[in-house]
């Protein structure tokens, strides 16, 4: 930020945008407090005199901004825009908290204070410090949701101005917000938000591909508008005879959902069929007739259409945890294709893009989504209550309840249980309680005896059937979908294991004391790559159980610091890959690295290299990447949509890179899957493009066949992105293959 003082035509631009503010705000349903916004804008506007953003424009323009997301798009009211006008004073000027208190009160003191606690991104360079701040952001949300509300319209602010920001500050914003912030929005019900910080992270992260899909939608508009015409027509004619009074319209999906969609099925744009959804909004003043309008709307919407009879969805008898109500089906439009039809009253319309904020307006004492989602902060407080988790395990865990969808069972006694999709009998068993997930051995869906790794649909009823002889299992984690359930389990296990983890560490420690080696964080993660130990805890374990024995190899490793060694341990640890044609041999090159600028990715002929491939997504050159920089200073490069990249942009901001290749020669190894029906001869057609026609090296080929369909995996050596792109399209044109498509 710099410092100068503004000129009149920014003084100008300010007061006109604290009016659009003020404005919106008289136009709302809230009280009129418009003293106490105008007393709060003018203490924002004299803290922050002289502050500039890095783009050059005056600081205040951004709590002013943060204001009017929080007041028109959430739908917050006068103690909110207040608290977003002086989110930033306590962090960035002179003020404390006290004066806040002193001049505009105790609770937007109180959610100026909390802001402040997780402000300037809840992540920092240490995992410890980030889930530390992350711990704060929950908890704050239990004690004041407006605080994390206000913090979702700063985010959004801060996205929507990314375009001032380093390369490498674009990755790390946009990876965080994509990794955490989206997901949260969603569960907060904030639907419109979480849409538009999944397009602009994707807008940032992958600039290619938003552009062309932006063009592919636009190209699209009037054979949509047309299809969307002869489809609504006739139900419109129905509703106007019912005498509703209601909006329809087409609603498509966001950029990020589509290239989601094509990412994951391996599909074209042209073969996005869902591209949009009919949208029915209806206008009702008695809550108690919007359940029966639904219907009805439903019923004549099922006489002009064939319904598909498994995708229907009652939200509106079970609203999800995040307040969402409405009632979608799915009918075969006049085109041939499925068309997806959201029927919803204007009250559940409002809650839908607006999430709790807009339940407020309609609040008649506490709701159901209000104690839905004290339900989901109840479940925050269990994970919280976790003493010492691994930070990235933390965030992960989060995340598996915040972005999942959502299914319904009910126990014997008829009490109903909201998990996410793919749960199992032992999330049930953890949910109901810790005692319970410890010695489940089996449940009854049904009635019907399962195991406890079954998984469970909507509407089942599971009954959960224990043993005082069951211990639980580390391998039980891969059986949770709950984050309640991931985290008990944990925490059992570590009171299990406390024993030998603290024997473990004891034994370590003496073993480094004895040989004369400095007990520092080098030495340890030197000794967890050798062992190939997730993390300290399972180190100590394995040591402290007696399943591995610290010798002199492993002194060797400690104290030799020669080349050798070097790359040695860079192959125990897994820095330095597989061995193969994919990880060049000699040692790469440590050039000082200004993280400010593009890195460019230098590959030789002679195999030097100033990076490493990373074993998890198998990035080729040409492909969208970014540098991390690891503990030892080398450069590993991730694609950008890589679930541990994901994980790194949102932990390790400050470790990211923003890449260029500069490739010169190289062959690398890639793996597609091949798919289609099968006849005689096909093999020896690919077999023979691949290595004869386009002269590319197969490395493993593994081939099955039954009942007439095919499928092939394929390892072979490429040059880049763009050579494996062909390749598939190529073969694509064989007769009988379905799909050919890059795995990772």
């Amino acid at each position: 930020m710099n410092a100068s003082f503004t000129t009149p035509e920014e003084d100008r631009i300010i007061d006109q945008a604290f009016r659009e503010v003020l404005d919106g705000y008289l136009a709302s349903n809230h009280r009129k407090k418009v003293e106490i916004i105008e007393r709060a804008f003018n203490f924002a506007k004299e803290a922050h005199k002289g502050i500039r953003r890095r783009s050059g424009e005056p600081y205040i323009l951004h709590p002013i901004a943060v204001a009017k997301i929080a007041s028109q798009e959430i739908g917050l009211g006068s103690t909110s825009i207040c608290a977003a006008l002086l989110h930033d004073v306590v962090e960035d000027t002179e003020y404390t908290v006290e004066d806040i208190e002193q001049n505009f009160g105790k609770k937007i003191a109180q959610i100026v204070e909390g802001l402040t606690k997780i402000s300037g991104g809840i992540f920092g360079d240490k995992a410890s410090a980030q889930a530390e701040n992350f711990r704060k952001l929950l908890l704050t949300m239990s004690e004041d949701i407006r605080v994390v509300l206000i913090k979702m319209a700063d985010r959004l602010h801060n996205m929507r101005t990314l375009g001032s920001m380093a390369p490498n500050k674009q990755y790390k914003i946009a990876g965080e917000t994509l990794y955490i912030y989206a997901p949260l929005a969603h569960r907060l019900g904030l639907f419109a938000i979480k849409t538009e910080l999944e397009n602009l992270s994707f807008k940032y992260e992958h600039p290619d591909a938003y552009r062309r899909i932006s063009e592919q939608i636009a190209a699209s508009e009037a054979t949509r508008a047309d299809v969307f015409e002869d489809f609504s027509r006739p139900i419109r004619e129905k509703l106007d005879a019912m005498g509703l009074k209601y909006s329809a319209k087409a609603r498509v999906k966001s950029i990020y959902s589509i290239w989601n969609k094509m990412e994951t099925k391996h599909i074209p744009f042209s073969e996005v069929y869902d591209l949009y959804a009919a949208r029915i909004i209806f206008d009702c003043d008695d809550p108690a007739r919007e359940k029966s309008i639904c219907w009805q709307i439903y019923s004549a919407i099922t006489d002009l259409y064939r319904l598909h009879p498994d995708r229907t969805r009652d939200w509106i008898s079970n609203p999800k945890a995040n307040g969402y109500q409405a009632l979608h089906l799915t009918v075969m439009g006049p085109d041939g294709n499925w068309i997806e039809v959201q029927i919803r009253s204007r009250r559940m319309d409002e809650i839908a893009e607006k999430g709790f904020a807009a339940h407020w307006k309609y609040k008649v004492g506490e709701g159901d989504e209000e104690s839905e989602l004290n339900v989901w902060l109840h479940t925050i407080k269990d994970i919280l209550d976790d003493p010492e988790p691994n930070a990235l395990d933390f965030l992960d865990t989060l995340k598996l309840n915040l972005f999942s969808s959502e299914i319904v069972v009910f126990t014997p006694k008829g009490e109903l249980l909201t998990l996410p999709k793919d749960s199992t009998v032992l999330d049930v068993a953890f949910n109901l309680h810790t005692q319970i997930g410890s010695h489940c051995i089996a449940g009854k869906v049904n009635h019907k005896l399962v195991p406890l790794s079954q998984k469970l649909n909507s509407g089942d009823q599971v009954e959960v059937l224990t043993s005082q002889s069951q211990q639980p299992k580390p391998e039980w984690v891969d059986f949770l979908a709950t984050a309640k359930g991931k985290t008990r389990l944990r925490q059992v296990l570590r009171k299990m294991h406390q024993p030998v983890i603290t024997a473990g560490k004891a034994t370590f420690e003496q073993f480094l004391r004895d040989n004369g080696i400095k007990d520092d964080n080098i030495a340890i993660t030197k000794v967890m790559g050798l062992f190939k130990a997730a993390n300290r805890e399972e180190f100590y374990y394995l040591l402290g159980n007696e399943e591995i024995i610290l010798n002199e190899y492993v002194v060797k490793i400690l104290k030799k610091e020669s080349s050798k060694t070097k790359r040695l341990l860079l192959k125990l640890i897994g820095m330095g890959g597989k061995s193969g044609e994919q990880q060049p041999a000699p040692e790469p090159r440590t050039p000082a690295i200004n993280r400010k600028q593009t890195y460019v990715l230098h590959y030789d002929e002679d195999g030097s290299t100033n990076f490493r491939f990373s074993d998890c997504c198998c990035p080729l050159p040409g492909d969208d990447v970014l540098g991390f920089i690891e503990d030892d200073g080398q450069v590993t490069v991730h694609t950008l949509d890589c679930p541990r990249a994901a994980m790194l942009k949102a932990s390790f901001g400050p470790r990211i890179l923003s890449t260029r290749w500069e490739v010169n020669g190289g062959r690398f190894m890639a793996h597609i899957r091949i798919e289609g029906i099968d006849r005689h001869g096909i093999l020896h057609e690919l077999i023979s493009l691949i290595s004869t026609h386009l002269s590319l090296d197969i490395r493993s080929l593994d081939i099955r066949t039954e009942k007439e369909v095919f499928r092939c995996d394929l390892s072979l050596l490429v040059s880049d992105a763009d050579g494996l792109n062909d390749l598939c399209a190529k073969v694509r044109r064989i007769q009988g293959v379905q799909s050919a498509a890059r795995i990772r």
